[in-house]
C-alpha cells in the first residue's frame, strides 16, 4: 500500500468559510491504494464509505479515504468485512471511542490466539517435513 495522496480539490459552495475541500476520485483512491474501483465500490455497497454523487460521478471525502485506510488494514490483518463495518459503526456511534477501543482489543486479541495456534501447527508440521526429508536423504545415501 503506497502512502500516496492523489487529491483533486474542488470548490464547496455550501461551506461558504471553506476555499476548497479535498475530494478523490474513485479511480485515484484505487491507484493510490492499489485495489480495484471494484473493490471500493463493494465497500460503498456494504455501507462502509459513503461518497457523495454528482450524477454517476463519485466523489470520496477525506472521511473516506480516512474510513477507506482502515477497512484495508483490518481486511489485511484478517478481519472480516462484517468485522471492519462494526469497527467503524462504533466509531461514528462512540465519541470517546471507548467502546470501538474494547471491541478492537477483543478482536485483536482472539487473531493473535488463532495466530499463534497456526504457527504452532506450522512448527509442528516443519519439524514432521524435516524429519521425513532427512530419512529420505539418508535412505537413498545408503542406496547410491
Amino acid at each position: 500500500m503506497t502512502t500516496k495522496t492523489l487529491p483533486i480539490a474542488r470548490t464547496d459552495a455550501s461551506h461558504p468559510g471553506d476555499a476548497r475541500e479535498t475530494s478523490y476520485s474513485i479511480s485515484a483512491l484505487a491507484k493510490e491504494f492499489g485495489i480495484t474501483t471494484r473493490t471500493i465500490r463493494f465497500y460503498e455497497s456494504r455501507g462502509l464509505i459513503s461518497p457523495q454523487r454528482i450524477g454517476t460521478t463519485r466523489r470520496y471525502s477525506k472521511r473516506d479515504r480516512a474510513r477507506l485506510i482502515l477497512i484495508l488494514r483490518g481486511r489485511n490483518l484478517g478481519f472480516t468485512v462484517e468485522d471492519v463495518s462494526e469497527y467503524l459503526s462504533l466509531y461514528d456511534s462512540d465519541p470517546g471511542q471507548l467502546a470501538q477501543t474494547r471491541l478492537l482489543l477483543d478482536k485483536v486479541t482472539t487473531a493473535v490466539g488463532e495466530l499463534e495456534t497456526k504457527r504452532r501447527d506450522i512448527e509442528r508440521s516443519l519439524t514432521d517435513l524435516n524429519e521425513i526429508r532427512a530419512r529420505c536423504e539418508a535412505h537413498l545415501k545408503k542406496g547410491a
